[in-house]
């Protein structure tokens, strides 16, 4: 009997044990970041982390050090049933947490502000202007000026700024490109802004992060930051590819499909990002006659 009471008080640590090991080989993208705007909220998110521990550590600890030092076993520790007040234990236990809030007010203030994704990258090379409409369940990435479209694939060349105009052909999501940072959503009728900089090439995981439905877990994309000449050489091959994203074939696109494969438009309808931006705002019954005048 004596050791299964010995097996048992060593569980937990095996337990602990076990889920160290079965996290090792998790990717930590947030905390690998690619460029300035992940380093930053990695920066906030070890900052806002630490400060909290500054009270979990101590209640962790102390949690500890008095049920030892008051165990049944210990004779030598003080019995004092009528204690019930100390002006230092409430110094502590009002001041310390109270700074503490003070301080993650400051750094949400300054962050908040520092961090808007719809602030522009400073730099001395002009944005790259991508617009993004996420789609049951895939993504729709166009360049206005560079008149090509992708699906489930994103380019840019490393040290660019990258300027996004966003919305929903359908539900509500999240665009989330970890190692970039700045999750924002896309909303049908409406359009965000969200502006990024990568400062490393290679390619990176992007991803919806708001639940739409049965595709959800299917619905990733790469975000490949490339040098300026192997960016030229994905817009030629996407030119290359002969197809034409027009007013049709986006709706065609509109459709709920799962698993998509990586697709590319040599040219572009100009119009297709403002109907996939304007027509969701607008009731059905209005939409259609709408559509029919603009002859979609």
């Amino acid at each position: 009997m004596s050791a299964f009471f010995k097996l048992r008080r060593l569980l937990p640590a095996l337990a602990l044990l076990c889920t160290a090991f079965s996290l090792s080989g998790c990717d930590y993208a947030l905390m690998d970041p690619k460029g300035p705007i992940g380093v930053d909220e990695r920066n906030l998110i070890l900052l806002a982390t630490g400060l909290m521990l500054i009270v979990v550590v101590p209640v962790i600890g102390m949690t500890i050090a008095f049920a030892w030092r008051y165990r049944s076993s210990n004779e030598k520790a003080a019995y004092t049933p009528d204690w019930e007040h100390s002006n230092a234990i409430e110094v502590v236990v009002w001041v310390v947490p109270c700074l503490i809030i003070i301080a993650l007010g400051l750094i949400t203030w300054t962050s908040t502000h520092a961090l808007d994704p719809y602030k522009p990258i400073a730099s001395e090379k002009a944005p790259v202007e991508v617009e993004v409409v996420s789609l049951d369940w895939k993504w729709l990435f166009i360049y206005p000026d560079l008149k090509i479209a992708s699906v489930n694939e994103l380019a840019f060349p490393a040290g660019t700024p990258v300027h996004f105009k966003m919305t929903s052909g359908s539900v509500m999501n999240a665009i989330f490109m970890p190692q970039l940072g700045s999750m924002v959503y896309t909303m049908a009728g409406m359009q965000t802004q969200l502006s990024l900089l990568a400062d490393h090439t290679g390619t990176f995981d992007g991803i919806s992060s708001n639940f739409s439905g049965d595709g959800f877990s299917d619905m990733k994309f790469f975000a490949k930051s490339m040098s300026e000449d192997d960016f030229q050489s994905w817009v030629e091959h996407a030119r290359a590819s002969g197809n034409v994203l027009s007013s049709t074939v986006y709706h065609e696109l509109e459709k709920p499909s799962e698993k998509v494969p990586v697709a590319y438009y040599g040219d572009i309808d100009p119009m297709v990002y403002h109907e996939a931006l304007g027509m969701m705002a607008m009731s059905p019954a209005a939409a259609a006659p709408a559509a029919a005048e603009k002859g979609m």
